[in-house]
């Protein structure tokens, strides 16, 4: 199980506990939240601090996900 955390805008929601193989997969999974799916094409990910753009990217248990949308300075 991998638990998915949100940043910013999206630190409302929920963390989320999954039970999923890659990438990809979570980013299906995300998608069916109306809430999350505008977010994912423009947002980072980070599995165990470390951004990840492969959607291959096989995750296993006890991997911490964080979801970082774009950030604005000034």
């Amino acid at each position: 199980m991998i638990r998915v955390e949100f940043l910013g805008p999206l630190s409302t929601q929920a963390p989320l506990e999954l039970e999923v193989k890659d990438m990809r997969e979570l980013r299906e999974v995300l998608a069916q939240k109306p809430e999350l799916s505008k977010w994912l094409q423009i947002c980072a990910v980070a599995v165990n601090d470390e951004i990840i753009k492969d959607e291959n990217f096989s995750l296993k248990s006890g991997d911490k996900i964080l979801i970082l949308p774009p950030v604005c300075g000034g």
